[in-house]
């Protein structure tokens, strides 16, 4: 996967590959270590997305593991499968 400036994915919708929308980027949370990306903090996420039993992190933020991620272009698309 291409790299991409950690600014030009904050903001960006979620979708599935399947065109569910599930939020908006609010953060990333990497290994210090390595610099490996671990998550993408979603905000504003849907009904649909509360319902995918996804990591929480603080009362209303929701954490998508970053391999289920398919690509980032005008949204960050992500393979629901790898959810589960």
């Amino acid at each position: 996967m291409q790299k991409n400036p950690f600014n030009a994915i904050l903001g960006k919708m979620i979708v599935t590959k399947e065109g569910k929308r599930l939020g908006f980027v609010k953060d990333v949370t990497f290994e210090t270590t390595s610099g490996e990306i671990i998550h993408i903090v979603v905000k504003d996420a849907t009904p649909y997305t509360r319902n995918l039993n996804l990591e929480k992190v603080g009362s209303n933020d929701l954490l998508i593991p970053y391999n289920s991620i398919i690509a980032i272009g005008d949204f960050v698309i992500i393979s629901e499968e790898d959810l589960i």
